[in-house]
Parts: C-alpha cells; structure tokens; sequence
C-alpha cells in the first residue's frame, strides 16, 4: 500500500512542482546517501556534474520511499529525514508560517506558498575551533538563504558572512583542499573576514533548464579532489544550461566569468581626484567555457565526454554556442598562432555503480596537452594529462560500511599556460584539483554510518609532489622533464571526521588529521591537528 501511495503521490502534484529548478549546495549529506542506494543499485543517480536541482533529488527519494521494503531500518530512517527536506510541496493558497514547521513538519525561518510563488528562508550560523600545525584560531559566520519558486521561474539566494580570529590563518588553506577565500583588507594579521555569495535565477521545462547564477560548478568523483572541476576556487557568475533530449543522453554546458587577478594597464586610467593613488583599476577578463555529452547505455553506467575552453581579453559569441567545437573553433579564430589562442582541455569520465554488487568504479582523464602522433617518444611527447582511478564497496562485512581507494595522478604542467590570464585558476586558485600539478596521490578510506544521520569517516592519503616548473621548460623543453622533476615533498596523513545532523541542516563535526611531511630541504613537519564546530545551515 505504501508503494502505491507514493506512485500515486508522484501522478497527482502539480508537475510545475516538479520542473523549477533550485540547485541543492553540492556539500548537502543528500548527496552520499544517494550515492550510496545508487552504488546498491536501488536507484539511479546522475552526478557527475554538480550541483543538482532539488527536485531532482525529490525525484531520486521520492523512487526510493516506493521500494522502501529493500531499506535497512537506517536507511529508512535517513530517507524519512530527508523527504523532510526534498518531498515536492504542493502549491496551497497564502499560507505564511514564521519559525514553525511546513507541511512536511520540516522547521523553517520562513515559508510561503501562494497560487503562483513558494518562498522559504532559514537564517544561517556557524562556530568553529581549529588547534595544531601552527593553527589556533575560530570561525564564526552568520548568514540568510532563501529560496523558491515563481511562476515558471526558480530563484535562490545564499549570503554568509565569516570571521576568523587566531593564528595560521593562510596556511589553513595554503595546501589543503579547503575553498580559497576573497578576504576583506585588514591591517591585523590574527583577524580575517570574508564572505560568501551565491545566487541563481533559473527556468526549466520538461527534459531542460537554463540558470544564470553564481556558484561553483563541480564535475567528477574523488575523495580529496578532482581534476576537472572542484570547489578549490571561489565562487564565480555563470550561465548554465542543461539539456536531456532521451533517457539514455544528458548534454551540459556552462559559461563562466573568471577573476584573472591581472591589472589590465591599458585600461587603467586616473580618476582626476587624489583618492587611493587617484587611479581606476580594472582586471584582465578572463572567462571559461566548459560542456560536455554524458551516455547511459546501461543502468549504473555513466560515460562523459567534453571539453573546455579559458579565455581571456574579450567575450567571444563563438564560446557561446554550446554545441561548437572550442578547439577547432579557437585555432581558427587565432590563425593557429599559440600567442593569439586560448588554453583549452578534453576531458573523459566514466562511472559504473552495482555492475558488481554494490561496487562504484570510476576514472577521469582530464587531457591538457598532448602530441598523439609522439606519445611513446621519450623525446619529442608532451603528454600533459592527468587521471583519476578509483573504486569501492558498500555493505562489506557490516551493513552500511563502505571501503574504497583511489589514486590520481597529474604530470607536469597541467593547468598551466603561457598567458597568464588564461591559467585554469579563478581569483589564484585552481578550477581543478587543489595540489596543482606534477603529483601524484594514494587515499585509502572507509566510512561508516552506525546510526542514522551519524557520518564517520577514515581515510589514509599519500601524496608525492614536484616542482611547478616554468614557462620555458612546458613549451619548449625536448624531452619534456620527467613526472615529480624538482620534488617538493612527501606527504602522509591520517584523517579522521566525525559529523551528525541532528537537526534538518542543523550539523556538528569534529575532525583530526595526523601529519606527517618530508620536505625536499631535508625539514620535516610532524603533527596534529583538531578541529569542533556547530553550523545551521551548510558552509
């Protein structure tokens, strides 16, 4: 009967309720607990781009509750908590709540539902204490997200506001795949501020959507990064369009205004007036270009191709057209001379999830520059590429017990260019992975659900890294200097987390990391470090 009603559930909401599109921060604790019933095999699930609309996701649940007899008790009750979150609420006439629970008992700041707009607000809080490796200090921030729908049109709005306070405060970030920050001017160096912003205007239809908004835009699978498209960078505007013409084909494409960090000289002029040097300023623009075509020809199994494309100086209408060829396109448009060209990349995924019984294997060759015609040439190749491969199990000995492990590589100068503006980094930071180039990692993990909602998580890493190298050496060195030349250091870690949600968006985490780095000056760094926090609403 349960299975009926949900069926019947699904037939009778408004499809409109189904269609806005409102894109879920890639951070929600949905996500791997989706990724793991797909991994099952209990349902599909479609992640290789993110982050993913809401009622997408409302969709993924909605198709579980209707087999929730193969759940375990935990399952179900996670899946419960989160139907919270994601059912498909239909349209009532002026119903305003205020610090009260909506019509699926989910507490909310603020509700609204008319005939043709849903409204929610949640105020956002967070506290955190970080000790050890040189870092003491605590992170608050306060915020507000809303979001909803009106008429045919999604729209979503996230604002928080941080502070931190202590010591280590650059190094946090420096070499670790925490998100980069744009941090406000200040003359104390044991005190930072910075914020974050991300908003979208979205309009969707039956099998697409377009969005412009401001976000980060996440592509692959990896435990501690990922080489195409990661969150290592701050948030950037975009268009973003998003196109299922069959079942079995999803097509993805996205435009991207990008932070060169470069002063344009011959667009800086004086201001007439003696104010901060009496100078007007303005950046380099620096843009990126991305999409990609995604198969099923099997259920679990995913394959992706694409490419992508940063540019610099003007908006060009030919990145504009999602279906062009970037590549062929830029080297006509530059006479294939490199010094008019841009930086362009090919890119292949593939994932299959419960092709063996609750197994995910996944890869990602990310191609920056290479030679075909020379590849097995010692001398002559360029092969500047890197890969992702990896796999794990679930249910293995204990139920809800997942193992896993994968390895990355990037060889030298991936991301690299001989334009400074055309990089692949926004505001400095790496669009890809968080370690740059030439290294390569190890990571061995578990994780762990005792109970429901309560995440706990082990993983084993270890990293070699070598030099960046110059401009020079990537465009014009035969041979080509070897993989991990002008080693940096090794690095091992021990990283332990601990996170529950109490509450619907309502987190405690506790994290440990034991580190242990050899450094190519022969110094060593040994230690640990501890961190606690509380947060309503996601970071």
């Amino acid at each position: 009967m349960k299975r009926l009603a949900a069926i019947c559930l699904s037939l009778f909401i408004p499809m409109s309720v189904f269609t806005q599109v409102i894109w879920e921060n890639h951070r929600s604790e949905v996500y791997p607990y989706l990724y793991r019933m797909a991994q099952k095999g209990l349902i599909e699930f479609h992640d290789m781009i993110q982050p993913l609309s809401r009622a997408y996701i409302g969709e993924r649940l909605m198709q579980l509750d209707s087999t929730r007899a193969k759940l375990s008790k935990t399952e179900k009750s996670e899946l419960d908590f989160y139907l919270q979150e994601f059912r498909p609420a239909q349209l009532l006439n002026n119903q305003l709540g205020i610090a009260t629970k909506d019509q699926h008992k989910r507490l909310r700041g603020l509700f609204y539902s008319g005939k043709d707009i849903q409204l929610y607000a949640d105020p956002m809080a967070s506290v955190m204490r970080v000790n050890g490796l040189g870092q003491s200090f605590t992170q608050t921030s306060n915020g507000l997200q809303f979001w909803g729908q009106a008429g045919k049109f999604g729209f979503q709005f996230y604002y928080r506001d941080y502070t931190e306070t202590g010591t280590g405060l650059d190094s946090f970030r420096s070499e670790s795949p925490e998100t980069n920050i744009i941090r406000l001017f200040s003359n104390n160096p044991r005190k930072q501020n910075f914020s974050e912003v991300r908003a979208h205007i979205s309009y969707a239809w039956k099998n697409g959507s377009i969005s412009i908004g401001k976000d980060q835009l996440i592509s692959g699978y990896g435990e501690n990064g990922r080489i195409i498209l990661s969150d290592k960078a701050p948030s950037y505007p975009f268009i973003r369009f998003d196109y299922q013409p069959m079942k079995w084909l999803r097509f993805h494409y996205a435009n991207a205004w990008l932070n060169s960090n470069i002063i344009d000289s011959s667009a800086t002029y004086g201001t007439g007036n003696p104010v901060s040097t009496g100078t007007r300023i303005q950046y380099i623009p620096k843009y990126l270009a991305t999409h990609a075509i995604i198969f099923t020809p099997k259920k679990g199994i995913d394959l992706s191709i694409g490419e992508s494309i940063v540019y610099s100086d003007n908006m060009d209408l030919g990145f504009l057209i999602p279906i062009n060829f970037f590549k062929i396109y830029d080297n006509n448009r530059s006479n294939y001379d490199i010094r008019a060209g841009s930086n362009g990349q090919f890119f292949f995924q593939a994932s299959g999830r419960n092709i063996l019984k609750n197994t995910h294997f996944y890869t990602t060759f990310f191609i920056d520059e290479i030679r075909v015609s020379s590849i097995f040439d010692k001398q002559k190749r360029r092969n500047q590429l890197g890969y992702t491969l990896g796999a794990s199990i679930t249910d293995i000995g204990l139920p809800y017990l997942t193992l896993g492990a994968e390895y990355t590589r990037v060889n030298p100068f991936v991301y690299g260019n001989l334009v400074p503006a055309q990089v692949y980094t926004q505001h400095g930071a790496s669009l890809g992975d968080w370690m740059g180039n030439n290294f390569d990692r190890l990571i061995l993990f578990a994780k762990y659900t005792p109970i429901p909602r309560l995440r706990t998580y082990l993983r084993f890493q270890q990293i070699q890294k070598g030099g960046a190298g110059t401009v020079l050496q990537q465009y014009e060195a035969e041979p080509q200097p070897p993989f991990l030349f002008d080693f940096q250091k090794k690095r091992t870690d021990l990283f332990v987390q601990v996170g529950y949600e109490w509450l619907n968006n309502l987190y405690f985490n506790a994290n440990y990391l034991w580190l242990n780095e050899e450094r190519q000056n022969g110094q060593k760094l040994t230690g640990s470090r501890f961190s606690l926090g509380v947060s309503y609403g996601l970071r």
